[in-house]
């Protein structure tokens, strides 16, 4: 199957596609006899696959990682727990940076909205920061 079929059904870009097989988590597909690269079935889960995992949250890399080890014949569920602990950990940690920065935004604008801008002082950018 050409390039722009595999895209066409499973709602990937053809450059996506690419860049999957620069990346190694697509296989270099054979090419037919006029250089048309020629995907096999397989590929549309490998696809699939990749953009579950990136749904997920996981990263090209990681996702290369478990796929790597599943193409080698091994199971790949535990280095994939690992990694998604990892991943979870990263997220929740991203929250709690969000949540903090929330406040503090949410302090700034409250004093922006008493402040009175003839009362600022020259000297300094703006009193409502800081």
């Amino acid at each position: 199957m050409r390039i722009g079929e595999v895209a066409d059904a499973t709602g990937t870009a053809t450059t996506t596609l690419r860049y999957y097989e620069q990346r190694g988590l697509l296989r270099d597909p054979p090419r037919t006899t006029s250089g048309y690269r020629d995907y096999a079935a397989e590929d549309l889960d490998r696809v699939a696959f990749i953009r579950d995992a990136q749904a997920a949250g996981l990263t090209l890399e990681q996702i290369r990682e478990v796929m790597a080890i599943r193409d080698r014949g091994e199971p790949p569920c535990h280095h994939l727990a690992e990694i998604v602990a990892e991943r979870l950990d990263e997220v929740e940690q991203r929250i709690a940076d969000l949540r903090r920065t929330r406040a503090r935004l949410r302090e700034v604008r409250n004093r922006l909205e008493s402040l009175d801008p003839a009362g600022c002082d020259a000297g300094e950018v703006c009193s409502a920061i800081g």
